[in-house]
């Protein structure tokens, strides 16, 4: 697991851990095996036992709903911070939007709206998978370790879509260098001019027969991006039962994620536009490539 997603997840673990102290119980097991062999040797001791053993009362109950509320709502604290820092220290949370927009002249509502999109998938996906695990009754190492998997599947696609972008936008750049042309008049006369075939039509036409594939791209690299500090948040109120509990903690960590994430786009977004990169317009598709390539390689490398 690289370093700085394995920190998140340690921190994650330790907000569980801080939770479980302030509970009337220690943290049960996540697997639904151990939950029903917990509850069978229940009923065994209480059958032993008999008559002498007598119910809880409903002030014992109102202590333990009260110790459980108190443990979710730092959980739900905790859902809330990582979801701003792993957004704000991950490069590739926001960096592809913005010079993608910028390259390809999108609006600020249409570069929101796919990132919007993309943020909820990326989120959708490892609520889905932490439900999962807790259904099938997969140990919390475990699934952190498909998601460290997943993670590495994101870095080196975003590498790759970085690098294929950066060549592509390098030969575009090169096809419309300015280079001169000599003429020839009827009267002898020679005189040779800067010509750009670029210069035309040097804003991005929309092809209604070409569909714009760069978006579905970005979307399908974070579905594989991981939310690794997730896992061990939904497994404690998972573990207890309380589904709610699972649906706020897992609201509150996606809706912290998604909007620094818009909110990143949209600050940087709009100081973007007032960047004039003049002659080097032309490799402003070759520098979005580069820049989306050394933020899968920061992801990669540097574990961001």
């Amino acid at each position: 697991m690289p370093l700085e997603r394995g920190r998140l997840a340690q921190l994650g673990e330790r907000g569980v851990r801080i939770a479980e102290a302030g509970g009337s119980n220690p943290l049960p097991s996540t697997n639904p095996v151990s939950w029903r062999r917990e509850a069978a040797g229940r009923g065994r001791a209480g059958a032993i036992i008999g008559r002498e053993e007598m119910p809880a009362g409903r002030s014992d109950r109102r202590k333990r709903a009260i110790m459980m509320n108190g443990s979710l709502w730092v959980i739900v604290g905790t859902a809330a911070s990582l979801g701003f820092v792993h957004t704000l220290i991950g490069p590739d949370h926001y960096l592809p939007f913005i010079v993608m927009s910028r390259a390809r002249g999108w609006t600020l509502a249409r570069t929101l709206v796919i990132a919007f999109v993309c943020g909820l998938g990326h989120v959708l996906s490892s609520i889905v998978l932490g439900l999962a695990g807790v259904a099938l009754g997969v140990a919390v190492f475990k699934l952190e370790n498909i998601e460290s998997f997943r993670g590495g599947v994101a870095a080196w696609l975003l590498i790759g879509f970085g690098f294929a972008y950066f060549l592509w936008g390098l030969r575009r750049a090169l096809r419309r260098r300015p280079h001169a042309h000599a003429h020839v008049h009827e009267d002898g006369k020679e005189h040779a001019h800067l010509h750009n075939h670029g210069s035309l039509h040097a804003h991005v036409h929309r092809r209604s027969g070409r569909a714009n594939i760069t978006p579905w791209v970005l979307f399908t690299i974070f579905i594989f991006g991981p939310c690794e500090p997730l896992i061990p948040l939904i497994m404690y109120p998972a573990a207890k039962h309380n589904f709610g509990g699972v649906l706020l903690v897992a609201g509150v960590f996606g809706a912290v994620t998604v909007l620094t994430m818009l909110a990143l786009i949209a600050a940087a977004s709009w100081g973007a536009k007032f960047i004039r990169l003049g002659r080097s317009e032309r490799y402003v598709h070759a520098l979005a490539g580069a820049m989306i390539f050394l933020s899968g390689l920061s992801v990669q490398v540097l574990g961001l």
